[in-house]
């Protein structure tokens, strides 16, 4: 009997240099797959998601795409929309309308855009973050999270909050990029708040110098039956939910602004956000590289 094979290709999500930003595993042609298969696969890759294009059942969508990590099945995450997008294009896929997709996901539809250098280059795309449910966390766990961190630079005069956009983040602001940079939390203490504040892990920003390479650095501490544990090196979801939580908060440091991800990692992590008021968006984009591109083997 033949090898039944599909197509694979391996990107590196929010950044355009392989091997410095969040890969992600995008198999093709998975109309045929079952959810069993989908997580044999998702579990066999090892990375944070593998995503799944099929058709689309929703007339509007230019695809549907399922996404998985080693553990289960997510509604919605960043990067790997990301990617996911990258690859279908950079498979020869035209748009049904040109600089836009529609992604149909566990969510519902996720708009892309391609974003633009000044002189008119596209040089990356950007998906319009998903509405989320803004959760502030109870005073009473503030020193709980100060313990967990095994850090004075919480700054609490922007609520940490729990915001879910179909991947639940805790959101904690800090001082400094620099304090963000210096946290060794306790996982075992990170673990229990976590799970106390219904998210699968932290979203931890400081404020970079206006010199800085970004207006801030962001790490993203998982600690989740459906994340894993660990730190992710860049991250879409937590990306969208710290500008939402920033403008909720009236924090907003200007219509456009950059983040930094991945340094603790060794990675080095692109991601831009724009404040897209005219049509009620935020855009949360970035650039992607594929590194492996053929097929996998299915039996």
């Amino acid at each position: 009997m033949p090898a039944h094979t599909v197509r694979f290709k391996q990107v590196d999500v929010f950044t355009s240099t392989p091997f410095k930003g969040n890969p992600l595993a995008v198999v093709f042609d998975a109309d045929a797959l079952d959810t069993k298969q989908m997580q044999a696969i998702a579990r066999w890759t090892n990375l944070s998601e593998t995503t799944f294009l099929s058709t689309p059942t929703d007339p509007a969508a230019d695809y549907r795409v399922r996404i998985f990590t080693p553990g289960g099945e997510l509604p919605f995450a960043g990067h790997p929309t990301l990617g996911t997008a990258h690859a279908l294009l950079e498979s020869g896929y035209r748009p049904k309308q040109d600089g836009k997709l529609i992604q149909q996901c566990g969510v519902g539809l996720i708009e892309l855009e391609a974003l633009h250098d000044a002189d008119g280059t596209r040089n990356a795309w950007a998906f319009a973050a998903p509405p989320a449910r803004v959760t502030p966390l109870a005073e009473r766990h503030y020193e709980t999270l100060a313990a967990a961190l095994r850090s004075n630079a919480i700054d609490f005069s922007a609520a940490p909050c729990a915001v879910d956009n179909g991947a639940p983040w805790l959101v904690v602001r800090v001082d400094s990029a620099r304090s963000c940079l210096a946290l060794e939390p306790d996982a075992a203490a990170l673990a229990d708040l976590v799970h106390a504040a219904d998210t699968h892990g932290l979203a931890v920003y400081g404020p970079h110098d206006a010199e800085g390479p970004a207006t801030f650095e962001v790490r993203c501490l998982m600690a989740g039956r459906a994340f894993g544990v660990g730190e992710d090196p860049v991250t879409g979801s937590a990306n969208a939910a710290l500008a939402g939580l920033l403008n909720a908060q009236q924090r907003r440091p200007g219509p456009r602004y950059t983040v930094r991800q991945g340094t603790v990692l060794g990675r080095a992590g692109e991601v831009s956000v724009l404040y897209d008021d005219a049509r009620g968006k935020i855009w949360i984009g970035g650039p992607s590289v594929t590194i492996v591109d053929g097929t996998c083997r299915l039996t």
